[in-house]
């Protein structure tokens, strides 16, 4: 999920891009319960697409469709599509049993060839997912990613109409999760090849196999809808009638809109958090979503590639940064201090129950300190030949504490490293996160929100030739530990997790990326709106049981 994968600050992973506020203006008591069930939540950036092959992300998508499982409370997999799913003893084949009422939203059966045709879809090189890598473990997914062979060779086949069987490498320790997942949801080959080049372009080009489905989308557009798909398997537990989206660039937009009584939940700026933390509507939110700082080790300015690939640079750039001020004096919304690239509370060590985010920690790459940054970056700076550098800071202008961070970052750095010019050059995340995609930046404000609750969903996106690894680190350590703990038998959880963190430690030590803060997000919400589900990772919000009191 950002995350928020994906909201980077920047492109703050598709799941954090959308911080989600909800609204239903209030109803007068004449109202039907029906048309009480309207929620009506706001976005802070357009959808940007609703292919699930193609997404960054699916923070407002999961509630349109639906895999074999879907994201319950507490971040545990819960009925979907699937009514059952079984694993053999060496956990090396999956076995899922759709549901017989399983329907697409036009009415038309959704079967086990829908997923057969998604997966090879998703995983073909030409379909350019940035989530392929996902599919890694399943048999003969790298060889497809790596175009060594073709996408029909994937280990996924249907065994009748209601059957599918999946064949992988090894043991996936976080599989059945990882089922919960959108991506790797059904298509409808048949309706892809009627629509043709309009699939996707618009809501009324998609089927869906979740709770709602989409209306009014045309691709570019600042509102559009979610309404009861009443072909759900499920139906009967949705509540909602209809979910209102509208695009809402401000904070300040979004608080007088809840005090119009026209929003149930508004994200709120750090001013506003200030402002409103004894309100008794006051909510938080956290989220495994980390932000850092991705550097271009590929720059196309030669000496600023040079001084990125300097681990001095790097580590005076992190250590110049208090994140202790800046996520409890700049922000105050909650948000922490990360101990290193993987987010806390995510997962935890099976021997002894610590937070994998404790043991990830390096002394001197996150903490603040002023006299070893500046130790370091005189070291750096000498190193290269340089009085001077001068750097260009890519970041979004949306989300609620975007230019805040920006403004911190330039100064703070300015402030501690003699000789630094930081220019920012703050813009839509669409268009950071295309530019950083295309390695057309010095350093970009990125970010990444967890998948699913294993520290791979974080430690996969650093390999090398990876999507979302925008600075092309390259470490042969750290991808000999990540593909050792990919290749560990599931069930010896001990050796993987020691691998992990072994591989954890050296990207913190050689800064592949400086993290900067763990994101919590503050809320006003409608006491009347319940039943919201909130997981710290995957799809981050279901509205599947909400409702209207």
């Amino acid at each position: 999920m950002q995350k928020i994968k994906k909201f980077t600050l920047a492109a703050v992973s598709v799941s954090a891009a959308f911080l989600l506020a909800a609204c239903g203006s209030q109803q007068s008591s004449s109202s039907s319960s029906k048309d009480k069930q309207v929620l009506k939540l706001s976005a802070t950036a357009p959808l940007d697409t609703i292919d699930i092959s193609k997404s960054t992300g699916y923070g407002q998508t999961g509630n349109v469709f639906e895999s074999f499982y879907r994201l319950g409370k507490n971040g545990q997999p819960a009925a979907g599509l699937a009514k059952s799913g079984t694993v053999s003893k060496d956990g090396k084949t999956w076995t899922f049993k759709l549901r017989s009422n399983a329907k697409w939203s036009n009415g038309e059966k959704i079967t086990a060839q829908d997923f057969v045709y998604s997966w090879r879809r998703t995983i073909n090189p030409k379909t350019a997912s940035p989530y392929a890598y996902l599919f890694s473990g399943i048999k003969n997914a790298d060889e497809i990613i790596a175009g060594k062979k073709s996408p029909s060779s994937l280990g996924i086949k249907a065994l009748n109409q209601e059957t599918v069987q999946v064949k992988l490498n090894r043991p996936i320790a976080y599989f059945k999760v990882l089922m919960a997942y959108p991506l790797f949801g059904p298509q409808n080959e048949a309706f892809i090849k009627k629509t043709g080049k309009k699939y996707a372009t618009s809501s009324k080009y998609m089927l869906y196999s979740g709770p709602f489905k989409i209306t009014g989308w045309k691709g570019t557009n600042d509102t559009w809808s979610f309404v009861k798909n009443n072909q759900y398997w499920d139906k009967q537990a949705v509540k909602l009638s209809k979910i209102s989206y509208q695009v809402v660039k401000t904070t300040n937009t979004g608080y007088q809109l809840y005090q119009q009584g026209k929003l149930d939940l508004t994200p709120l700026s750090s001013e506003q958090v200030k402002q409103l933390k004894k309100n008794k509507d006051f909510k938080t939110y956290p989220y495994s979503y980390v932000a850092f700082l991705a550097y271009n080790f590929q720059a196309k300015d030669a000496t600023v590639k040079k001084a990125l690939n300097n681990k001095n640079i790097r580590l005076a750039l992190s250590l110049s940064l208090d994140r202790k001020i800046l996520t409890s004096k700049v922000f105050g919304d909650g948000s922490s201090v990360p101990t290193g690239f993987v987010a806390s509370g995510l997962a935890y060590d099976p021997a002894n129950k610590e937070d994998f985010a404790k043991e990830q920690k390096v002394a001197n790459t996150v903490d603040y300190n002023e006299k070893l940054a500046e130790k370091y970056w005189k070291i750096g700076l000498k190193e290269l030949g340089l009085k001077k550098l001068n750097l260009t800071l890519l970041a979004s202008n949306e989300g609620t504490n975007a230019d805040a961070l920006t403004q911190y970052l330039q100064s703070q750095w300015t402030k501690v490293l003699s000789g630094i010019n930081v220019k920012v050059n703050s813009i839509p995340s669409k268009n950071a996160y295309t530019k950083a995609s295309s390695g057309d930046f010095d350093i970009y404000v990125s970010g990444w929100g967890g998948d699913f609750s294993d520290p791979m969903t974080f430690m996969q996106i650093l390999q090398k030739g990876t999507s979302y690894n925008y600075g092309k680190w390259n470490n042969a350590e750290y991808n000999r530990l990540i593909k050792k703990a990919l290749t560990t038998d599931a069930n010896d959880v001990n050796k993987r997790w020691q691998d992990l963190v072994k591989a954890a430690q050296v990207a913190n030590a050689d800064q592949a990326v400086s993290p900067i803060y763990q994101q919590t997000t503050a809320y006003l919400q409608n006491s009347k709106v319940k039943g919201i589900i909130h997981n710290n990772a995957g799809t981050q919000w279901s509205y599947k049981y909400a409702y209207i009191k």
